[in-house]
């Protein structure tokens, strides 16, 4: 390929950077601006006319500075190292600049975003004169204790291995040569991948199993599937960003990669604080042990918040090629789409709703399919998973915004976050009136399978009493809750129940933060058993006053407080509830 020659800047509007002189150069090729070789990347051309988004602070740079292309769009660093890492938005490694240059990003630094020097101890899977195709394994590498890194031949190649041996290499040194119809070529552990173009896979498969969170109104009422996509929209101080860090922690996925885009820069410290001191749940190791963290935050350059999330998403894909199953959380899609907006305005588009771009749908749409459960490529038709939850932060929580109305019409599954719960001190604050989930028809046969053979009978008739009681909140509002008959006044008690010892949830204190599926319907169990008995005693003339004040319902709201391991404790305050009916049953009786 002949080497292209320099252009030069003629505007610089922010971000945005225009140069001419730029034949050759293709959409989405990467640039270096000016001398000081800012990273940046073209958004439009228009002849010899290339239009530049800088991921870097552009400040002092003007017309007349060179412009080098690439050649290359651009393209994120896979292979050994990832896990464990702290990225900017473009791939930077954040804990190695600053050990090169203190606490502050200097503009033009470039910083490979694979360790260059560290060894890793690389194990064959396959020997000389082995047949092999684009995704099969060739190779395992121990990254941490929880991650084995299976080293796969890259996309669009195969052939014959003519020489790999096990050893200790880097990530630059070759492991493996292959005879292709093109000649012999040399495979390294590190692979490169465009981040805008979806990695490939050989079909995709509905989510037939639950990602399971931990979170009892998630995995209760509205599940995700593996596989699937969610988002969360809410209002200022709802708990959104609590929920994306509860899924990172507990949701039941080999690799989290949590993408802090546009948020507030202290909520990336409580994640950069938190997780290298949070255990996972099933190994009892570090959570960073599995987890590759993308900080982009408010005060970095708004450019670079667009290109994080597509960075996390093609790492997440690489893990899912795996084998994997992988959750990507993004926090938050709004400030992407913010982004947008700003560079779409740098570029005199025309705007569309709300001065957003008119591509914003597409762009939402193109971002969450590539979430999905697929059969990878390779010939051993191994699957993977990769989930994608959204965090949308629309101005005063108005779910007609755009970002949210774009989102909504391609997630499968609505957590709806209400700021008049937060303010009761609900939480997690996901409304059970407005959300909604459109994978039980995948889910519930595996559910029933291997959770609870009633499960689907116990999810409806809590959800039925629910939405009974929201129709009862009027009644009571205007004359009153003893102007309701006794099955009424129960189906409120029940409900509260529901609502107080299932739904809410204390992410903060160490056994309520996390709550497996076996132990979520047991207590659920519990509360709708504890509606059937207080019908029968109701029947047997017990007034619903002397039921509302009963010593076993302080045993149901301490359910969730009952250790995994004690789960027969929660099993026994059935015995409880039992005897105190039976003894009021029987005071009335006489």
């Amino acid at each position: 390929m002949e080497e292209l020659k320099p252009g030069r800047i003629v505007k610089v509007a922010g971000p945005l950077v225009v140069a001419e002189g730029m034949e050759g150069s293709r959409m989405y090729d990467v640039v270096r601006v000016s001398e000081q070789r800012l990273i940046g990347e073209i958004i439009e051309l228009e002849g010899d006319q290339a239009s530049i988004q800088v991921y870097e602070e552009t400040g002092g740079i003007g017309p007349g500075e060179p412009v080098y292309p690439t050649g290359a769009p651009l393209s994120v660093e896979l292979g050994p190292g990832l896990i464990e890492a702290i990225y900017d938005g473009i791939q930077r490694p954040l804990d190695v600049i600053r050990d090169q240059v203190g606490d502050y990003i200097t503009r033009g630094i470039d910083v490979p975003a694979l360790d260059r020097a560290k060894k890793w101890h690389f194990v064959p899977t396959v020997k000389d004169g082995d047949e092999v195709e684009a995704g099969d394994i060739i190779g395992t590498v121990e990254e941490t204790i929880l991650v084995e890194h299976k080293i796969m031949v890259p996309p669009g190649m195969k052939g014959r291995i003519a020489g790999i041996k096990e050893g200790d290499y880097t990530v630059e040194e070759t492991v493996a040569r292959l005879e292709t119809e093109a000649g012999v070529k040399d495979l390294t552990m590190a692979q490169k991948w465009p981040v805008r173009v979806g990695r490939p896979y050989k079909r995709k498969l509905a989510p037939v199993e639950p990602l399971s969170t931990g979170q009892r109104v998630i995995d209760g009422l509205f599940p995700v599937g593996k596989g699937g996509t969610a988002c969360v929209p809410g209002p200022f101080g709802s708990g959104k960003t609590v929920i994306q860090h509860q899924l990172a922690k507990w949701a039941d996925a080999e690799i989290i990669v949590y993408v802090g885009c546009g948020e507030r820069g202290n909520e990336m410290t409580d994640v950069l604080l938190e997780f290298p001191e949070l255990k996972d749940p099933r190994s009892g190791e570090p959570l960073m042990k599995r987890t590759v963290l993308i900080a982009n935050t408010s005060n970095m350059p708004v450019a670079a918040r667009e290109a994080s999330v597509y960075t996390g998403i093609t790492i997440a894909e690489y893990f899912r090629d795996m084998g994997y199953s992988v959750s990507l959380m993004a926090d938050s899609t709004s400030r992407w789409a913010e982004a947008m907006r700003e560079i779409s305005g740098r570029l005199e588009e025309m705007p569309g709703e709300e001065g957003y771009p008119a591509y914003l749908g597409a762009r939402i749409a193109a971002f969450y399919e590539r979430a999905g459960r697929v059969v990878c490529l390779g010939r051993d038709g191994r699957e993977g998973a990769l989930s994608a939850v959204g965090a949308v932060s629309p101005p005063g929580g108005d779910l007609s915004d755009p970002v949210v109305q774009a989102t909504l019409r391609v997630v499968k599954v609505f957590w709806s976050l209400e700021d008049h719960l937060a303010y009761k001190r609900h939480f997690p604050a996901i409304s059970w009136l407005n959300s909604y989930s459109l994978y039980y028809q995948n889910l519930d046969e595996w559910m029933l399978e291997n959770v609870s053979p009633d499960w689907v009978e116990m999810r409806s008739e809590a959800m039925r009493i629910l939405q009974e009681e929201a129709d009862l909140a009027e009644i009571v509002r205007l004359v009153g809750v003893e102007a309701l008959s006794a099955g009424d006044r129960l189906t409120l008690e029940v409900a509260r129940s529901i609502r107080e010892d299932f739904l809410h949830q204390n992410a903060f204190h160490e056994v309520d933060t996390y709550t497996s599926l076996k132990k979520q319907a047991e207590m659920l169990r519990l509360c709708l058993y504890f509606g059937e008995a207080a019908r029968e005693a109701v029947a047997r003339g017990v007034p619903v006053d002397e039921i509302e004040k009963m010593v076993v319902r302080e045993s149901i709201a301490r359910a969730k407080y009952v250790p995994e391991d004690r789960m027969d404790e929660i099993v026994r305050i059935k015995d409880e509830i039992d005897k105190e009916m039976e003894s009021l049953a029987g005071a009335h009786a006489e």
